[in-house]
């Protein structure tokens, strides 16, 4: 099953300084069908006003992934954490038994981030903070870990949750294959670019994703991604 989920469809909510767009139930946006796919539990679409942002806010048993598309973001919290991470890399928050921070735009245009949530494989421990840079062309063509819960995953940020984040990179008309193990669930945002999906392993037609599209993918053993034009992907793999 591969079900796509168009940006308009999108829960919304603009603030002002703030244009939110949620693919999962979030804040005064519910959706029954779309509370959450296996272990993610939520992805934000958030467009940050220059010289604004979060205040500081706690946070208790999550992992935080932020996915930085445009700009950057600056984080601190009460653990006397504090980076800037840029477009094209992550941040991840392990909020544990609990934590508070800020995220601040303090650039001079919008920052766009996607903000995805996993549910923790267990309550509480102790919360950490940290970022990477990953570099675009190091993602040409294939799939690159971004944070994981998986200890062979190495070079990726570590979370605490039974799933991994995904980016690539596709020139127009490349096609990529990711494999999808039993009883996982993905979901798959373009964070640029337009690209034909389809279950390799069946006959079907391709469905057609959208930048800022999301794909809810289950009972797929070989997801088959081909570019209709350059394309930047972010993928999210979890237990369900």
């Amino acid at each position: 099953m591969i079900d796509i989920r168009s940006f308009s469809s999108l829960g919304a909510a603009n603030h002002g300084w703030l244009d939110a767009h949620h693919h999962f139930s979030f804040a005064g946006y519910h959706d029954e069908d779309r509370v959450h796919w296996g272990a993610l539990r939520v992805w934000n679409d958030d467009k940050i006003a220059a010289g604004s942002g979060f205040p500081m806010h706690p946070h208790r048993d999550m992992e935080i992934i932020t996915y930085v598309r445009k700009g950057a973001i600056t984080h601190q919290d009460n653990l006397g954490n504090k980076g800037r991470t840029e477009a094209g890399d992550v941040q991840v928050m392990s909020a544990g038994s609990g934590i508070t921070h800020s995220e601040y735009n303090l650039e001079p245009d919008t920052t766009d981030i996607f903000q995805i949530w996993l549910i923790p494989t267990t309550r509480g421990g102790t919360p950490t903070w940290g970022a990477q840079p990953f570099p675009k062309d190091g993602r040409d063509g294939q799939f690159v870990t971004l944070a994981s819960g998986y200890s062979d995953d190495t070079g990726a940020l570590p979370i605490r949750a039974e799933g991994r984040v995904l980016g690539a990179t596709l020139k127009a008309g490349q096609t990529l294959d990711y494999r999808i193990e039993a009883g996982h669930y993905a979901y798959l945002v373009p964070a640029v670019g337009k690209v034909d999906v389809l279950d390799a392993d069946k006959a079907g037609t391709p469905q057609t994703l959208n930048a800022r599209d999301g794909a809810a993918i289950k009972d797929v053993t070989t997801l088959r991604i081909t570019a209709q034009e350059d394309a930047e992907l972010v993928l999210v793999d979890t237990v369900g």
